[in-house]
């Protein structure tokens, strides 16, 4: 459930800085044809950015990006943006439709089949950040099968794709700022007869279909916040945002450090 407006008392020992996760929602796979050669590229993964000692003091807004939806006979909508205080990562680009290119994002989407000259996958790292927060999409040489998008880690690669041997997208993250290692923001794959959402709260991109018109859609965002157990908890979370575990008080704790995990929605988070 949304949390609205829920505060509690500071501790008077607040944090002053924090690591952070930020992942994006991911990209579309683009639609592809039943049993007709019309394959659509698969989604990019949501950007990714990680870092230690964020400063922070006072309010900020976060806001974890959703997925984008697949739509039948059309490109793969890109998935949102993911915000923490000055810290935006990219929506991940939507998979281009037959003869389309990848669309931009945080990792770009695969390009579509080409029935004619070369396509290209959508740009990664869209817009710039350093360290880079995603990377192209695959791109179709002249005549070949659809091209994967790109993950957080790895670009996406051209190729055929054939029933039940998936062209995969590009290589996820793992990260263990959860208090477990997870991998986030990998690329969308290019299937035959399958149709494979991002999945939830992962950052990864949705996968085309080559049978089918009815492509996946990518997975949300998250957004994950970590410091020493030695400062208070947080004393208020707004708006529609949602944090696993609801409440101020953390999500869990590991490692000497308190950690804050948020999986959807938008609000102000206050110290």
């Amino acid at each position: 459930m949304p949390i609205l407006g829920i505060t509690a008392a500071s501790g008077g020992n607040p944090p002053t800085a924090v690591d952070y996760l930020v992942v994006a929602g991911a990209g579309a796979g683009g639609a592809g044809g039943n049993f007709t050669n019309i394959f659509g590229g698969s989604g990019g993964a949501g950007g990714f950015r990680t870092s230690t000692g964020f400063a922070i003091s006072g309010s900020f807004t976060v806001t974890v990006g959703a997925g984008g939806a697949a739509v039948a006979a059309a490109s793969g909508n890109s998935g949102s943006n993911s915000e923490f205080s000055t810290i935006t990562s990219a929506g991940g680009g939507g998979g281009g439709l037959q003869n389309v290119n990848g669309i931009a994002g945080g990792s770009g989407g695969g390009s579509g089949r080409t029935a004619g000259g070369a396509l290209t996958g959508g740009a990664g790292n869209t817009p710039s950040t350093s360290p880079s927060q995603g990377n192209a999409g695959g791109g179709s040489s002249a005549g070949t099968n659809a091209a994967s998008g790109g993950g957080s880690s790895a670009a996406g690669t051209q190729g055929a794709a054939s029933n039940g041997s998936p062209l995969l997208g590009g290589a996820g993250t793992s990260n263990s700022l959860s208090g477990a290692a997870v991998t986030y923001a990998a690329g969308g794959a290019v299937y035959g007869g399958t149709q494979v959402n991002g999945g939830a709260n992962t950052g990864n991109g949705g996968s085309s279909n080559t049978q089918s018109s009815n492509p996946g859609s990518g997975g949300s965002g998250i957004v994950i916040l970590s410091y020493a157990d030695t400062f208070s908890d947080l004393s208020g979370i707004g708006g529609t945002l949602v944090k696993t575990g609801g409440g101020t008080t953390p999500t869990t704790t590991a490692g000497g450090k308190k950690i804050y995990v948020f999986t959807g929605g938008t609000g102000t988070v206050t110290i």
